[in-house]
């Protein structure tokens, strides 16, 4: 294949979500809420709103950006729905997608979306003219619309522990820890995040604390989350993971180490039932945690926050 040929033949990557709202009726059951469909006037169609990635660009970054321009929404993410995969005359194109509740913004016709549509998921299901949303739409129904939300953090970079001399529970992070740091703030906060916690380690508190500053909060130290306390005492983090999963009040962005977020979360989902996603667990990652009465009911991970990882 020729480079002319490769350039034609590339895949592109966009973002979107299955954006809902209360019912009429204020009911959050997953029948009685109200999607968000959009119709494209240069293709005549019905669907979940979505669009093409920037440079610079996180698909989390993508799907809020694009939506509010489609949809005049303002939206908090929630689960990750699925990815979809379809062949173009110029390559290939991937699209990720995420439950998301709306309901705060204004919706503006222009060039690209002329007309928004709220409806039920059964007439939603109807309108939408391509299969592939179709499924999209069917995954978002096969659990409670109105899930809560805990971000569980690895901390961001912070050098070799090798080359630290010193106590390491001071070490601090490095030149791209604090570029993670700064990229988790937007992050998390697509999220919804509104409380935050950190091991008492300074590159766990490093790692949120722009976040905190962000949201005109404190960072509260769990000294239970940290691998020493893990090593001798799992179940401390254990119970602490069901405590903050349980206060549902706000969304609680939660920052730890690297011995301690495989295994608490590989307990976490064999005690609800779920199976995890594969996850190489590396600095800066973030595992999107989905609640439903203070049980586990899904797990997303971010491998991190920066453009390309």
């Amino acid at each position: 294949m020729t480079k002319n040929q490769k350039d034609k033949h590339k895949d592109v990557w966009a973002a979107g979500a299955v954006v809902w709202r209360p019912g009429p009726s204020g009911s959050t059951a997953t029948d009685e809420v109200e999607i968000a469909v959009v119709h494209r006037p240069r293709y005549d169609d019905w669907t979940i709103p979505k669009g093409k990635g920037e440079r610079g660009e996180t698909l989390v970054d993508t799907a809020v950006r694009e939506i509010a321009e489609e949809t005049g929404q303002h939206i908090v993410l929630g689960r990750h729905l699925g990815d979809i995969h379809y062949d173009l005359g110029s390559g290939r194109k991937h699209v990720r997608y995420w439950a998301a509740r709306g309901g705060d913004g204004t919706f503006a016709a222009d060039d690209e979306v002329d007309e928004l549509r709220w409806l039920t998921v059964e007439k939603a299901r109807e309108t939408l003219t391509y299969e592939l949303d179709q499924q999209i739409l069917q995954e978002f129904t096969r659990l409670p619309a109105d899930l809560h939300t805990l971000l569980l953090v690895r901390h961001a970079k912070a050098g070799r522990r090798a080359d630290w001399d010193g106590d390491d529970r001071l070490r601090p992070l490095d030149a791209v820890g604090r570029r993670q740091a700064a990229a988790l703030v937007g992050l998390l906060a697509a999220f919804g995040a509104r409380r935050v916690h950190a091991a008492d380690r300074v590159r766990c508190e490093q790692t949120l604390e722009l976040l905190a500053a962000f949201l005109g909060v404190g960072v509260q130290s769990e000294p239970d989350l940290s691998e020493e306390v893990y090593r001798t005492d799992p179940a401390a983090a254990q119970r602490r993971i069901r405590e903050l999963a349980a206060e549902t009040a706000d969304v609680v962005a939660v920052c730890s180490q690297g011995k301690v977020i495989p295994p608490l979360m590989e307990w976490w989902a064999r005690q609800d039932g779920i199976d995890l996603p594969e996850a190489a667990n590396r600095k800066g990652s973030v595992w999107v945690c989905s609640l439903h009465d203070g049980r586990l009911v899904a797990a997303d991970h971010i491998p991190g926050p920066l453009p390309g990882d």
